[in-house]
């Protein structure tokens, strides 16, 4: 798909025809992209870790492990639309905060009043979350049972631990439970980049910088392959 869209989203279902429904609605609208179609939920992990994914269709009856146990088992899940033929479900679905319940099979006109929900939830909150950023110069950190209140310009890089991230400081190092996906989207994007599924580097910090890496305090950052032209080109401009 060559489309830029402003959301990014997976599809987690055992039926291939569900899958290609919900990405012919997809290809319908500019807003989201669908970057990957997945039958086993065990196999978008990856995709869930490595990529910012802002919504998840999820089938719940599927062999192995439902959608429902799936959801609950991601320490910091992304949006959900739950996609099923079985309506008993629901009450469960919304228990989980989910955008919307769609029971197949999905009509292009159900879909949009779903897909209306979503980005209406989801542009408000970046709404404020721009404003919020654009409001102040730091960022604060749980850990420890304390509240580290970072400067943006004293944030070097920040890596990703599975489940945890750590903040490193010219003074420094913090350990959180949190995701880079969820912390990239409090940070100001004119001086923070992600170049690899465990990094985000300040660029107001880096030193030296090629097409493969960026070096900051000496120590040098692969970029990743599915970064390097994101970050080239941010980098030919800083």
């Amino acid at each position: 798909m060559n489309k830029k869209s402003a959301f990014t989203c997976i599809v987690i279902d055992d039926e291939p025809i569900a899958i290609k429904v919900i990405r012919e609605h997809l290809e319908k609208l500019n807003q989201i992209e669908c970057i990957g179609g997945y039958a086993k939920p065990l196999e978008a992990i990856d995709a869930l870790n490595e990529q910012k994914v802002d919504l998840l269709f999820l089938d719940i009856n599927m062999p192995g492990i439902s959608g429902i146990e799936f959801l609950k088992s991601l320490a910091h899940p992304p949006k959900v639309i739950f996609t099923t033929a079985y309506r008993n479900f629901a009450v469960d679905a919304f228990e989980l905060n989910a955008i919307d319940y769609l029971v197949k099979p999905i009509s292009f006109e159900r879909f949009v009043k779903a897909m209306n929900k979503f980005l209406a939830i989801h542009t408000k909150s970046s709404n404020i979350q721009t404003e919020e950023i654009r409001n102040k110069d730091y960022i604060i950190f749980k850990a420890d049972k304390k509240n580290y209140k970072i400067k943006f310009t004293d944030i070097l890089y920040i890596e990703s631990l599975d489940n945890y991230i750590k903040i490193h400081t010219p003074d420094l190092s913090i350990i959180c439970y949190d995701s880079l996906t969820k912390v990239e989207e409090q940070l100001p994007v004119k001086d923070f980049i992600r170049i690899h599924r465990s990094y985000i580097v300040n660029l107001t910090r880096v030193d030296v910088f090629t097409s493969a890496y960026v070096e900051i305090n000496h120590q040098k950052f692969t970029i990743g392959r599915n970064y390097k032209e994101k970050v080239a080109q941010r980098l030919s401009r800083f």
